[in-house]
């Protein structure tokens, strides 16, 4: 069956308007910026959403990720500042800010941010030691950042920061490390069991001082008491004679207190020469021993001649 002319060009029609439709309309994902070209140059940028172009003038020459994208950045070997190859490997993360620059000020931005991060770590490690490079790694990171983000402004693109995920020296310079820090442990033992031995000795002296203190302490506060207790029996002693002699003076001078007297002073007197006697073998005896009665009678004679009258 023929199809008429006029159909056939009907049809033709709305193909071509189907067609004109689908390349003229553009939607753009979000986080996306496609850079328009129109016959060959510069247009605009489309932002997320539906655009309307004009087919076969208009054409979408690039499109670019507006998301923060991560870079594995290649190993390398760098040469520390003390003649020591070290063997470096990080990650980039870096964000497209401008669109327009980043297509058309480098042909590839995602390369040359690559190489330019490793020329940035070489030189950046061999302005340090060895050691260094472990302890600052923080300050390498930030050295490479600011170096990287000053020249991809051009390129439209931000970087955002750079780590440092393996810093590996060679295999000798590993073992000597190693041996270094073995070393330094045993270093560290040995200090801290020295200032055991110091502590131990130094608690051993002063509890020494403190038990010779304290003994000495003890010593002085029982001489003392018995400085106090033998102070207190002389006193009570004293108190004791005294008040026996008052007593004794008191019955002295009472009816037949002389007489009471006399008869003590004589039996003492007595007993005071049989003891003498069982004691030695020197005895001396009075003059005249048979006139016991004088020699009581004379010692009576003191006796009233001391009692108060």
């Amino acid at each position: 069956m023929d199809i008429q002319p006029g159909i056939q060009l009907t049809l033709v029609l709305f193909f071509v308007v189907i067609i004109f439709i689908f390349n003229a309309v553009k939607v753009v994902p979000q986080q996306t910026a496609f850079i328009l070209e129109r016959l060959g140059r510069y247009h605009a940028t489309l932002v997320p959403g539906l655009n309307i172009i004009i087919p076969f003038i208009d054409r979408i020459a690039y499109r670019h990720s507006l998301k923060e994208i991560p870079l594995d950045v290649a190993s390398q070997v760098c040469i520390t500042r003390d003649n020591t190859q070290l063997k470096v490997d990080g990650i980039l993360y870096f964000q497209v800010t401008d669109p327009q620059r980043a297509s058309y000020g480098s042909s590839d931005y995602v390369l040359a941010i690559s190489q330019l991060a490793q020329t940035t770590l070489r030189s950046v490690i061999g302005r340090m030691e060895l050691d260094k490079t472990f302890e600052e790694r923080d300050d390498i990171n930030r050295s490479v950042v600011a170096a990287l983000d000053e020249a991809a402004f051009s390129w439209g693109v931000k970087v955002l920061r750079y780590e440092i995920k393996d810093l590996v020296p060679p295999q000798d310079i590993l073992h000597a490390m190693q041996a270094q820090i073995t070393a330094e442990r045993g270093k560290r033992a040995r200090i801290a069991e020295s200032e055991g031995r110091k502590m131990e000795q130094i608690n051993l002296a002063t509890g020494a001082r403190e038990a010779a203190i304290q003994e000495s302490e003890g010593k002085r506060q029982a001489a003392i008491n018995q400085a106090q207790g033998q102070a207190e029996a002389m006193r009570l002693v004293a108190d004791a004679t005294s008040e026996a002699l008052t007593r004794v003076g008191s019955a002295i001078q009472q009816e037949g207190g002389v007489a009471a007297v006399n008869l003590r002073v004589a039996e003492q007197y007595i007993t005071a020469f049989s003891q003498l006697a069982k004691e030695t073998n020197t005895v001396i005896m009075p003059a005249n021993i048979a006139d016991v009665s004088g020699l009581v009678a004379g010692a009576m004679t003191i006796i009233k001649q001391q009692a108060p009258r």
